[in-house]
């Protein structure tokens, strides 16, 4: 595994052996402003997506904030707080908002393959209460074929947002995993497809309960099985990023992944306030946990 602290502490890089598990750079590394849309960067890899997903205008105790595409800390240089041989806890602080975020990325070997565990403490360094969300980035390469393995009582996704509405208009419902095209047809949403027709659909649960805390990416050609587990009492949606070739929406590379994403929202932009809506007050904080799991295929039963 490799990370890149100046580079919004960015997981770069998942290899088992010869097999990379993280969309490659659709761009070269380089410098990243305050303002730029994600599709400016490399757009690869897997980033942290904190305090919105979304661009958006929020009005908080201390006025209105503008929050950037996909958060603050993809573009912030990280500080490395410990490292072992097998771990690193690093550190980032916010500009929108008062908030610094740790986390402790930790890798073990185990009898079915590896665990990547994940420690998460979001605080509000400032002196008013601020709202906030957070989504994991994993963008987790992918090829036709590959399946996404859900817990079975989910039959419901909403869509947030379809290319060409394939799926229809963002806040539509969709059966889970064959949903009903808005133009007639049908597709297995849990089938990886080739990335010449050219799909991008980002989808969310509704709030999960206890035992539906996981999602997975098998990958047969791979050899192997990427599981996503969570607390639902503390992270209670999952959003999935189909691309098969739809994203970016310029001309160039595309990418082609799948992207797992346990989340505190079921809406990327932080604007759209509900039930999920979190707020911290000056110097409290709030913890969770992210683990996954790369299993050989022949392990798993």
């Amino acid at each position: 595994m490799t990370i890149l602290p100046k580079l919004g502490g960015k997981i770069a890089s998942i290899r088992v052996c010869d097999q990379e598990l993280l969309q490659a750079p659709l761009a070269p590394y380089g410098p990243r402003t305050q303002t730029m849309a994600f599709d400016e960067g490399d757009a690869s890899g897997w980033d942290e997506c904190l305090p919105s997903v979304a661009p958006c205008t929020v009005d908080t105790a201390a006025g209105k904030v503008s929050v950037p595409d996909h958060g603050d800390l993809w573009r912030q240089a990280w500080k490395t707080v410990a490292t072992t041989e097998n771990s690193a806890t690093m550190h980032a602080e916010c500009f929108s908002l008062p908030l610094a975020l740790e986390r402790t990325a930790t890798l073990v070997e185990t009898k079915k393959g590896w665990r990547l565990g994940l420690a998460y403490k979001v605080t509000n360094t400032g002196t008013a209460p601020a709202p906030w969300s957070w989504g994991a980035h994993p963008l987790f390469t992918a090829e036709a074929g590959d399946r996404i393995v859900l817990p079975e009582s989910i039959h419901e996704m909403r869509v947030e947002g379809s290319g060409g509405n394939r799926l229809g208009q963002g806040g539509d419902k969709v059966s889970w995993p064959v949903a009903e095209l808005a133009k007639g047809g049908q597709a297995d949403l849990s089938v990886a497809e080739e990335p010449t027709t050219g799909i991008g659909d980002k989808l969310f649960t509704g709030r999960l309960t206890a035992t539906e805390n996981f999602c997975a990416l098998e990958r047969p050609k791979a050899g192997l099985r990427i599981r996503v587990s969570f607390d639902p009492a503390v992270t209670p949606y999952l959003g999935l990023w189909l691309c098969y070739g739809g994203w970016p929406d310029k001309a160039g590379p595309k990418q082609v992944c799948v992207a797992m994403e346990p989340t505190t929202a079921p809406v990327d932009s932080l604007a759209i306030g509900g039930p999920w809506s979190l707020v911290l007050a000056p110097g409290e904080s709030f913890s969770w946990p992210m683990i996954v799991n790369l299993e050989t295929l022949q392990d798993v039963n």
